[in-house]
């Protein structure tokens, strides 16, 4: 949502697909998780990682290029190694009730051919081989799946195939949830106040214009609401709290008190400031 708003804003531009996590694996596939550690972004490595953003801004024209692999919320400290010392990091963290309940139908979901094609045509040529073999195995696991599950799907954290096996898949994606948030909010504790930026989803889908007006200050824009309205027009709040319909009381319970670390910290975000003013 939010990478697509700020790419249809002047000077600003990200990859034709969803994410680029095999790129930043590059050179670390086969790192059993997501969390690299900061000491694998070698020189080499960091190179080329910045080469590839080069490459989108040099075809965009572009000033700034915006990323959103979410798998980085578990590696921030890889990743501020890999980048520029003037890469800024945005942050807008949801509710991990109702992230749960869309992830657990992402799991589940069949295979949409057209999104991986994008995706794939990223992915180093060195490593297709590789990839290829991991996501034939994750589709035959949703055949032999009680839960009609992949064997794996979004950021994978250290002890992640033992919650699968001992939780309810929405439990699991619970747990997913508070695995990139703290690690996220650990990680960026080492970025400097002025290159980091949290909000909460919630603040921003209810009111967007002071959501970009916060993201505006941050990055240094001036972007008046008559620019920034009819990006604005699909921003909705409509799934805010779905999961007091979706959650059974007993899972919600467990979810509150399993997760009350990470749901009383996104909670306590700083809520969007003032709108821009009508011109």
């Amino acid at each position: 949502m939010l990478r697509d708003i700020l790419t249809q804003l002047p000077g600003y531009a990200t990859w034709p697909c969803d994410e680029i996590n095999y790129i930043w694996r590059h050179g670390n596939r086969d790192f059993p998780t997501d969390a690299i550690p900061p000491e694998r972004a070698t020189e080499p490595l960091a190179r080329w990682i910045q080469a590839r953003f080069a490459q989108i801004q040099r075809r965009s024209g572009a000033h700034t290029v915006v990323e959103k692999t979410c798998a980085n919320t578990l590696r921030v400290p890889f990743v501020a190694a890999c980048l520029p010392a003037h890469a800024l990091f945005l942050e807008i963290v949801r509710d991990g009730r109702d992230v749960a309940c869309s992830a657990a139908k992402r799991w589940t979901a069949s295979l949409d051919l057209n999104y991986l094609w994008k995706k794939a045509k990223w992915v180093p040529k060195s490593d297709l081989p590789y990839y290829a073999t991991r996501y034939l195995a994750a589709r035959l696991h949703r055949l032999r799946s009680k839960e009609r599950r992949v064997s794996t799907w979004g950021p994978r954290y250290e002890g992640m195939e033992e919650d699968l096996r001992r939780l309810p898949l929405i439990e699991a994606c619970a747990q997913q949830w508070e695995e990139c948030v703290l690690r996220c909010r650990d990680g960026l504790q080492a970025v400097p106040e002025e290159r980091r930026l949290s909000i909460r989803y919630e603040d921003f889908v209810q009111d967007p214009l002071a959501g970009m007006a916060t993201i505006a200050r941050f990055l240094g824009e001036e972007w008046s609401a008559d620019q920034l309205q009819p990006l604005l027009q699909g921003v909705r709040a409509g799934s805010v709290g779905n999961w007091k319909k979706q959650l059974d009381p007993e899972t919600a319970d467990r979810m509150e008190f399993r997760h009350a670390e990470a749901l009383a910290w996104a909670a306590s975000l700083a809520p969007s400031a003032a709108a821009p003013a009508q011109p």
